[in-house]
């Protein structure tokens, strides 16, 4: 039987791929080159490099030859933003052929849109709209109405439907999104429009906002249907493209913390966004979980940006209020705050004369100055390059950096600035530490988490170069950097279960507990259609419900236990979101009768459990820990500095800075007053001394 299973994690510098042996027990890790042109090609790259390394004796390099053939692997899990590039990084063609279909009168439903202050206050502007994602004139509206029970209160017109059909079809409109009011009540209509739409115009894509996001608030729903026609195109063609390459089906990990196979994606494709970060967090988890540490903070740094997420008892933090690019999108996705504090952050001067760092990027091509690929600007790794605190190469030698690059543009930088070029890196590394424990206090202290009960795990290519300042600036009790930090996301891709969520609007402040039971049944049924199609023998299902104060705007989701639905199960949900909403803001209202309690939401996730790879122990440490070299390193000045291999610290090894710990796809400095100390499991715990 075959007993292998890769996880292909496609970043915008690397792609980086595990493979985990289920009989052996043995993992592999390796990166390629990313391909952005088409990033298929990188995905298969690293798919035969990675099987190569696998069939090759220990010790042993790779021959090269013919790619290996896929019969002894059992599955594949990507983690990939193909989905959605187009509308993060606003390409003009991203929403080019996309088409908008609502209910008649509502036609600037897109342009009303939310009021918010992204910017702050301090700006020349106040009240701040996102942009439109379909133009007004793409804009198609049809009779018919339904009440917010989903009664039909006007027939639906099928002559406008048809004759919106047609005018698509004319104008060469291919992605449409049909979203018409209170259709999460009744889906009749949206399917109705469906069908005219296969009839006149066959050659459209179409996402329905009752199978997209089967939930309330009507401009929200819009745009995450929107969303989800406008990558229908391109996820389609890239997963075809891989189903040609591989011969072979696979599966993609979503935002949710789930997997699912590529046909079924395909229907759904907005449920991938964040699904290598959402990867990395779950990863991390595992890893941290295996070392004794249940919650945590999960850092994942990359070139452009730094990820970060938090794990309550071994689970991820979840939200709805998520967005792709400039658009908001209310999809069951991991928590995560990213900010622009990558290696590839840019140093810059601001017009008052000051450092900044990020959030612009000198991405990887053409990356930093020391990458010697044209590079301009100087960025992080420069100044990392520059102080010593990583080797004078990448990937363990693969890609040399260029020293004298980096060394000319710190002190250019630094003479503008009127600073010695050391004062400036260390500045530099200073800010983009800040940037970053900024969206850690995002993901803790906004939540009503105290940041100093959670270790850090550290991982990623740039993950673990700040984790000495991140501990002081945040008071941190420790980080741990787990091995092959580089490869974490592409590891998680292979711990996660399928999952697919499904959600019901049923607003009411006291709700029969038939009608929840009848709603939470149907749902469960949704849940196991999808389970069944993936082959999944075992379902189980996961019930929250969304509730809120009556008057709030905003809801809090809490679990809702399975079996059966009466009076005192109600109780205990309520009872849940009265203790969840006083942990978040402070207070409650459990005694006040005056403020009733309001259901909104139910949901219902289905689980197809998995079996997940186990994290092995590592041997003893023999005698001290011996380091393989020495170079000059600052830190709080100028110093011979020791350099240990990481691969040959064992469990028990201590590592006391200053110092710096080097491997293939990462690397620690150990700061003066730091101490690390190999575990069990091989990972690098990291406590201040102070």
């Amino acid at each position: 039987m075959p007993s292998v299973r890769i996880g292909v994690d496609t970043g915008g510098t690397f792609t980086d791929v595990v493979l985990v042996d289920e009989h052996t027990g043995k993992i592999v890790t390796t990166k390629t080159p990313s391909t952005p042109a088409n990033p298929a090609d990188g995905f298969m790259a690293g798919v035969h490099k990675v099987l190569e390394l696998h069939a090759a004796a220990p010790g042993e390099e790779p021959e090269g030859g013919p790619a290996p053939a896929l019969d002894g692997v059992s599955g594949i899990v990507h983690g990939t933003t193909v989905a959605t590039n187009q509308l993060l990084e606003d390409r003009a063609d991203g929403t080019a052929h996309l088409g908008f279909v609502t209910t008649e009168g509502f036609e600037f439903l897109l342009e009303i849109a939310r009021q918010s202050v992204p910017d702050g206050y301090g700006n020349s502007y106040f009240w701040v709209k996102p942009p439109r994602i379909v133009p007004v004139h793409r804009v198609r509206t049809v009779g018919g109405r339904l009440d917010h029970l989903g009664r039909e209160v006007r027939p639906f017109d099928e002559d406008e439907a048809a004759a919106a059909a047609r005018w698509f079809r004319d104008r060469g409109v291919t992605a449409i999104g049909v979203c018409f009011l209170h259709s999460y009540a009744n889906p009749d209509h949206e399917l109705r429009m469906r069908e005219v739409l296969e009839r006149e115009h066959p050659e459209a894509v179409v996402s329905l906002s009752s199978e997209v996001l089967r939930e309330y608030r009507e401009y929200e729903r819009s745009v995450t249907t929107l969303v989800d026609a406008a990558v229908k195109p391109v996820m389609r063609r890239y997963i075809q493209n891989l189903s040609d390459r591989l011969g072979r089906q696979f599966s993609i990990m979503k935002s949710n913390g789930g997997v699912l196979s590529a046909a079924e994606v395909v229907h759904q494709p907005i449920t991938t966004v964040l699904s290598g970060p959402a990867a990395g967090a779950l990863g991390a988890a595992l890893i941290a979980g295996t070392a004794g540490r249940p919650s945590v903070i999960t850092l994942d740094g990359g070139g452009t940006s730094t990820d970060v997420a938090v794990v309550v008892e071994g689970e991820p933090s979840l939200t709805t209020e998520g967005s792709i690019g400039r658009y908001p999108c209310k999809i069951p996705m991991i928590d995560i705050v990213t900010v622009g504090a990558g290696g590839g952050s840019i140093a810059w001067i601001s017009p008052e004369g000051t450092l900044k760092v990020g959030p612009r990027s000198a991405g990887a091509d053409p990356g930093p100055l020391c990458y010697g690929r044209g590079g301009t600007e100087v960025t992080v790794t420069d100044a990392h390059v520059f102080l010593g605190r990583v080797p004078p190469h990448l990937l363990g030698g693969e890609i040399p950096l260029d020293l004298a690059a980096a060394k000319a543009g710190i002190e250019a930088l630094a003479g503008k600035l009127g600073l010695t070029p050391e004062r400036c890196a260390t500045g530099i590394l200073e800010i983009s530490a800040f940037n970053q424990s900024n969206a850690i206090r995002q993901i803790t202290v906004k939540r009503g988490l105290d940041v100093r009960d959670f270790p850090m795990v550290a991982f990623g290519g740039s993950g673990p170069l700040l984790a000495c300042r991140l501990i002081d600036i945040l008071g941190l009790p420790a980080a741990i950097v787990p091995p092959n930090p580089g490869n974490v996301s592409a590891f998680g891709l292979l711990t996660v279960d399928v999952k697919n969520d499904y959600v019901r609007t049923h607003v009411s402040r006291s709700p029969a507990p038939d009608a929840l039971a009848g709603i939470y049944a149907e749902l469960e049924a949704q849940a196991a259609d999808a389970l069944d199609r993936e082959g999944f023998a075992e379902h189980v299902y996961a019930r929250s419900a969304d509730l809120r104060y009556y008057g709030q705007a905003y809801e809090v989701r809490v679990p809702a236990p399975g079996g059966a639905i009466d009076d005192a199960w109600c109780a205990g949900v309520v009872e849940r979101f009265h203790s969840e909403h006083e942990k978040l803001y402070g207070y409650g209202y459990r005694d006040d009768p005056r403020h009733a309690v309001e259901w909104v939401n139910l949901r219902v996730s289905g689980i197809g459990p998995i079996t997940r790879p186990s994290v092995a122990r590592v041997p003893e440490q023999v005698g001290e820990a011996s380091p393989v070299a020495t170079r000059e390193v600052f830190y709080e000045r100028w110093g011979r500095t020791v350099i240990y291999r990481r691969a040959d610290l064992g469990a028990g090894a201590v590592v006391r800075g200053p110092a710096v710990v080097e491997e293939y796809g990462s690397t620690l400095p150990v700061h003066p007053g730091f101490t690390a100390t190999v575990d069990d499991h091989g990972n690098l715990v990291v406590v201040s001394d102070r």
